[in-house]
């Protein structure tokens, strides 16, 4: 045998093993050109589409590669190696290779739509393909910069395979366009018919869209210095996200229709709703005109299949909620807890929740009151007076202290009695109020300022949702109490995005996870409180700092590279031309 075809073999060899970035898996081709026969066959290769998108599996310890686990707002007893940034460079990544098999997998269904006689009658489809492809290369573009672009299925012999990455801005360009085609493609969500209710429309592409345009233009403003490309960017985030406004189809939970009934807990039942009941009004999904794409749960057919509320509810061996975060809500005068005389401080453990942004205690177990935890402690009725009698009920006093940082989470944990793993509620992949916090800030980074009128229709209705007396933000407001306007739209967005995998990917953005992940991970105020008699369990090992709060992580080694993941070794093995990101080297 010659050389050159030995060579061949163990190219070829190495790319089935090592499972090629670009991913050539055969399986996609099976069945030939009689899969491409009927519309029905198009249907039936994109509904696998469906389970490409973020789900509650992400919530865990390095569940996801956008985690709010790998952020400065939740920690645990062995802190996230990527939030300390002492990650390394991994052999593989699923997390590029995956990508790139859904890439290929829309690149098929859009080749062969080319040659498809009754191009209406998969138009939704083609429009499914852009979208996901589109979302694919975001994720990889955001994980890894300069990625290598891909436009239709490839073999070995492709040159692609041995190609140097493109540039970012090529690949979001290339993903702009993919979303532009998609919302050209799309039904509106008012024209998507009940038996398909939960596939992609107009609207998600548009809101999508907002999001990859806010995200990239903030890149390049904070990274590039590049103001050119950065307000052009957000002049398209801005519009994508009005655009998603003005359709009139969406709403906040809550403030509309019959979810009204569920007043300012809105903001708790919306995150567990399903269609056993769940909530005190009895809503059910269809209740809910926020998410504008989800993914799709039912108890029985299609449960999450994990204990999730075990695990976000009160898991101290799990999850722990930083003092970083809690600080970051407002007091109901809007002003943070440094400025306002409304603020309490922490002699008490529930003293720092009393006179608050309501969505703190909606997100997490205030001190000395009742809760309930799905399979365990379940609630039964939504009548107080029955669940929490100490003879019959079932609800438990969150005492506050164990074995974590005295904060706790309660947002995804179901109340209703339930068994193991069979919460049915969806996971928002876009809701509604991503897309008013897209615009508030698309806006103010595109002009360097925002008028109140742009902010009453946008990230006001969020502020408000649930705290219809705190003062709205405004500008005289921002002046006259000493106020940065930047700083007051990242915190609600911090505030009403967390735990959807937002935190980290934002700080990335602003390039200010170098300031912000180094900082030390904190507790509660335990020094001269009144944790130090009633801490819960053992009293906190832990140091503390100069005002007395627990230390839970105060050796973090974030730098400049951890901006980027590292390319897996197995990639470069096999394209030395993908080249190393900066400080990976």
């Amino acid at each position: 045998m010659k050389i050159k075809n030995i060579k061949y073999i163990l190219f070829m060899a190495a790319a089935l093993s090592l499972q090629s970035c670009l991913d050539l898996d055969p399986q996609d081709q099976l069945g030939g050109d009689k899969m491409w026969v009927k519309a029905s066959d198009y249907e039936q290769f994109a509904n696998n589409f469906y389970t490409w998108t973020t789900d509650f599996s992400a919530l865990g310890n390095d569940g996801s590669a956008h985690s709010d686990s790998r952020s400065d707002l939740l920690t645990y007893q062995t802190p996230n190696v990527t939030s300390k940034g002492t990650n390394t460079i991994p052999t593989s990544d699923g997390n590029y290779s995956n990508n790139y098999k859904h890439i290929r997998r829309c690149n098929l269904l859009l080749q062969n739509a080319e040659n498809f006689g009754r191009k209406e009658d998969i138009k939704q489809y083609v429009g499914e393909a852009h979208f996901f492809r589109a979302y694919s290369y975001f994720d990889l573009v955001q994980l890894y910069g300069n990625v290598i672009l891909v436009t239709e299925p490839i073999d070995v012999s492709s040159e692609k395979m041995t190609a140097t990455r493109d540039d970012r801005g090529d690949v979001i360009d290339f993903v702009i366009s993919d979303l532009q085609s998609a919302i050209e493609e799309l039904p509106s969500n008012s024209q998507i018919s009940s038996n398909e209710d939960g596939r992609v429309s107009k609207e998600a592409a548009q809101a999508f869209l907002s999001r990859v345009a806010l995200y990239e233009g903030t890149w390049q403003k904070f990274h590039n210095n590049n103001t050119e490309r950065a307000n052009a960017l957000l002049d398209i985030a801005a519009k994508a996200a009005k655009a998603v406004m003005d359709s009139k189809q969406f709403y906040l939970f809550g403030t509309q229709g019959e979810s009204v009934a569920l007043g300012e807990s809105a903001q708790k039942y919306m995150f567990i709703l399903e269609n056993e009941k769940s909530n005190p009004a009895g809503l059910q999904k269809s209740a809910n005109h926020e998410y504008i794409l989800s993914r799709r749960h039912d108890t029985t057919l299609k449960p999450i299949g994990w204990n999730i509320t075990k695990a976000m509810v009160n898991n101290s061996a799990v999850q722990w909620v930083t003092r970083n975060f809690a600080n970051l809500y407002l007091c109901s005068d809007g002003l943070p807890v440094d400025k306002s005389p409304m603020f309490k401080g922490y002699a008490k453990k529930a003293d720092e929740f009393e006179n608050r942004d309501n969505r703190m205690k909606y997100t997490l177990l205030v001190p000395g009151q009742y809760y309930w935890t799905g399979d365990e402690n379940p609630r039964t009725t939504w009548d107080d007076a029955t669940d929490i009698k100490p003879a019959g009920g079932n609800g438990i006093i969150y005492e506050g202290g164990g074995n974590g940082t005295g904060y706790a989470n309660q947002k995804w944990g179901s109340e209703r009695e339930l068994t193991t793993g069979k919460e049915g509620y969806d996971y928002p992949v876009i809701r509604y109020a991503e897309v008013l916090l897209n615009y508030a800030e698309a806006v103010f980074e595109r002009n360097g300022s925002i008028s109140d009128a742009d902010l009453n229709v946008s990230l006001n209705l969020v502020r408000c949702r649930v705290n219809p007396d705190m003062p709205k933000l405004s500008n005289s407001f921002v002046s006259a109490n000493g106020l940065d306007m930047r700083e007051e739209i990242r915190r609600e967005r911090t505030i009403e995005l967390f735990q959807e995998c937002f935190r980290l990917d934002d700080l990335k953005r602003w390039a200010t996870a170098v300031q912000t992940m180094n900082q030390p991970l904190l507790g509660v105020k335990y020094t001269g409180t009144e944790y130090e008699s009633k801490w819960g369990g053992t009293a906190p090992s832990q140091a503390k700092d100069s005002e007395g709060c627990l230390i839970m992580d105060n050796n973090r080694k974030w730098t400049d590279k951890n901006y980027l993941y590292p390319i897996p070794s197995d990639q470069l093995q096999l394209n030395p031309q993908l080249g190393q990101n900066p400080g990976w080297e």
